[in-house]
């Protein structure tokens, strides 16, 4: 287990333990690395809102963390296989509005997500030789359309 990530688990126990949260993490090895695995009583708190609380914990660790990883290297959290089963859940939302595009030939735009869940889908439509994906909008309004590739405006 790397120093960071030991560190980071130990930061988050302290933040459960302050706030009297009953979670505890523990360090699973993934197929993407090492996942700060979070789970106890109160996980299910971290799963409302499509895990708006565990991407806030994610990038809070990540900020205070990040320095000492390589370059490119995250900290992951997950509660419950949660991010596992949402990002099969969002590949399975792309591929669907994929086809839709692909049969009307207009633009399918989702409705505002988070960063990372943009990126699952931006990657898992990557490859489509007839699609483009983009992220338009600002902030927390920031969503993803897929658009076929002759409607697409030029880079």
């Amino acid at each position: 287990m790397s120093e960071a990530t030991q560190q980071a688990a130990e930061f988050l126990e302290n933040v459960f333990d302050m706030t009297g949260l009953q979670l505890r993490v523990k360090v699973k090895q993934a197929v993407s690395g090492e996942v700060l695995d979070i789970e106890g009583h109160d996980a299910e708190l971290l799963q409302a809102q499509t895990g708006e609380l565990l991407e806030a914990l994610q990038h809070l660790i990540n900020q205070v963390f990040g320095r000492s990883l390589a370059a490119g290297e995250r900290l992951v959290c997950d509660v419950h296989g949660f991010r596992a089963t949402r990002e099969a859940e969002l590949q399975t939302m792309a591929n669907f509005a994929a086809n839709r595009v692909r049969q009307s030939g207009v633009a399918f735009t989702f409705e505002p997500m988070s960063a990372n869940e943009r990126r699952i889908i931006h990657l898992t439509l990557a490859d489509a030789p007839d699609l483009s994906t983009e992220s338009i909008g600002e902030g927390y309004e920031r969503k993803l359309r897929i658009s076929p590739k002759s409607a697409a405006r030029p880079s």
